[in-house]
């Protein structure tokens, strides 16, 4: 079981920053050799999508929309992935989810294969 627990959402004027954390927690004894992590938003009224994507052998992945203004970044020792969000514009509004994928290191970020969510966090950009 993986417990994931996002922060740092808020409220920012077009061009702001954020940075959002990822909390891992889980029950087990040993971790997971291999994994995924994934984030996801959710703009009002629309479909759920991934935005970018990291694996336990330290590769990344940011789509189109966001790449060369989000970054991925991991602290082992915090069991934290952040999403640094920079230049942020007002189609970056929506609910911010993280996911975990157990077992598998793979940059794909389909919802489907992703076997825990967390509970969000909301990102406004407006001025």
């Amino acid at each position: 079981q993986v417990q994931l627990l996002e922060s740092g959402g808020g409220s920012v004027q077009p061009g702001g920053s954020l940075r959002l954390a990822c909390l891992l927690t889980t029950n087990r004894t040993y971790p997971y050799p291999y994994y995924s992590i994934g984030w996801f938003r959710q703009a009002p009224g629309k479909e759920r999508q991934g935005i970018a994507a990291f694996t336990s052998s330290g590769q990344t992945f940011v789509t189109d929309p966001v790449k060369g203004r989000f970054t991925i970044s991991q602290d082992n020792a915090k069991k934290t992935l952040y999403l640094q969000m920079n230049s942020l514009e007002p189609d970056d509004t929506g609910t911010y989810y993280c996911a975990f994928r157990a077992n598998v290191a793979s940059l794909n970020l389909e919802e489907s294969v992703y076997n825990y969510w967390g509970q969000g966090t909301q990102v406004r950009v407006s001025s």
